[in-house]
């Protein structure tokens, strides 16, 4: 059955303009990297929630909410792929509706692994604002006038900036070098190259857009966001269930030690 949504979309295009499935799929990259993407990211929600209950409790809220993000992006990218599909445009809107909910979820992951050692909620507060206004001012820049778009990516820029700086700088950072629990320390640290380096490939999209650094290498901007939400939702996600399964093997290790002296005592 197809959504209410689609329906009203194609019932305002002529017949001729909405394209079948597989003569997307065949022909059309970027289209192709809209469908993957949604199964990509729907199959990484399925499988981290299946995978919650085979780690330490300790894990399980960072689980949940890796798996929340990957869930949230994979319905939009129905909705996405569908206006995509039916009209050959860029689906801004969509995509900025899905960064403004797991944005500042990704950034809740730092607050999560720290909470136990003794992170602040003004740290939370200081993220989820920093990722708020960078995809606020980040769509005024896609969708106002394109001659203002490298303001608006500037001003956008400071929330990464404040973002940037709480994770490697701020107090969340300076617990993490101060905390004992490995698999924590690790999952916080490549976390935060994802940040630094993974969500540099948003501003190269954003770069591409008219009167800016790189429109003249005529780059498709959907083909560059889907991709790095792929990388940069199943990044965060795969990282969290490594570690926690790491820190799993671990406690069952020492449980195991414990036995054995037990035996032997």
């Amino acid at each position: 059955m197809s959504s209410p949504l689609l329906l009203q979309v194609s019932a305002t295009l002529p017949a001729e303009s909405l394209r079948p499935y597989y003569q997307v799929l065949d022909n059309d990259l970027v289209g192709g990297t809209f469908f993957y993407s949604m199964f990509a990211l729907f199959g990484g929600a399925l499988f981290l929630f299946l995978e919650r209950g085979n780690v330490p409790r300790r894990w399980h809220a960072s689980m949940t909410l890796a798996g929340v993000i990957c869930f949230i992006a994979s319905i939009n990218y129905y909705y996405m792929q569908g206006m995509y599909f039916n009209t050959g445009m860029g689906p801004t809107r969509f995509r900025y509706v899905d960064w403004l909910f797991t944005v500042p979820m990704m950034c809740a992951q730092f607050y999560l692994l720290m909470r136990p050692a003794g992170a602040q909620p003004g740290s939370l507060m200081r993220l989820l604002a920093g990722g708020i206004w960078m995809i606020a001012f980040g769509y005024f820049g896609e969708t106002r006038d394109a001659y203002w778009a490298i303001v608006w990516g500037a001003v956008s820029t400071l929330g990464y900036l404040v973002i940037i700086y709480e994770v490697w700088f701020g107090s969340l950072a300076r617990l993490a070098s101060r905390s004992s629990d490995v698999q924590v320390v690790r999952a916080f640290t490549y976390l935060s190259y994802f940040v630094l380096i993974g969500w540099a490939i948003y501003p190269l999209g954003y770069m591409t857009l008219p009167f800016n650094v790189f429109e003249a290498l005529h780059l498709n901007r959907n083909l560059i966001y889907n991709f790095g939400d792929v990388i940069n939702k199943l990044g965060f996600g795969l990282v969290i269930y490594s570690m926690a399964r790491n820190a799993a093997g671990l406690k069952k290790a020492k449980k195991q030690a414990k036995r054995e002296l037990q035996t032997f005592a």
